[in-house]
């Protein structure tokens, strides 16, 4: 199901507009630039929610890394942990986490 709100806010910065539920047929265009098209917005989700899978995978990976691969590394450089151990974690993390594949 495409999101319209969310392609909105990502391509269409400062525009005006109100949405009644979560389809094309309640989109009220209030801003002076022409309307897009349903065709216009249906193109734009992919691009979108790749978007937003990836930001949500650049979340979860930042708090694995502060709880699980930053400490690792200070361990490291303080000689009680190996480089390797660190490197493993990150490794670990970016393959629980891996990014989408672009549209």
């Amino acid at each position: 199901m495409i999101d319209y709100a969310a392609v909105l806010i990502a391509n269409y910065p400062g525009a005006e507009w109100s949405l009644s539920g979560n389809d094309y047929d309640g989109l009220t265009w209030l801003s002076d630039s022409p309307k897009p098209s349903q065709a216009e917005l249906d193109a734009a989700w992919p691009q979108v929610q790749y978007e937003q899978q990836r930001a949500a995978i650049e979340t979860q990976r930042r708090n694995a890394y502060t709880q699980e691969a930053d400490p690792l590394f200070f361990s490291y450089q303080r000689g009680e942990a190996t480089e390797q151990d660190w490197l493993d974690a990150v490794e670990s993390i970016r393959t629980r986490f891996p990014y989408p594949e672009a549209p």
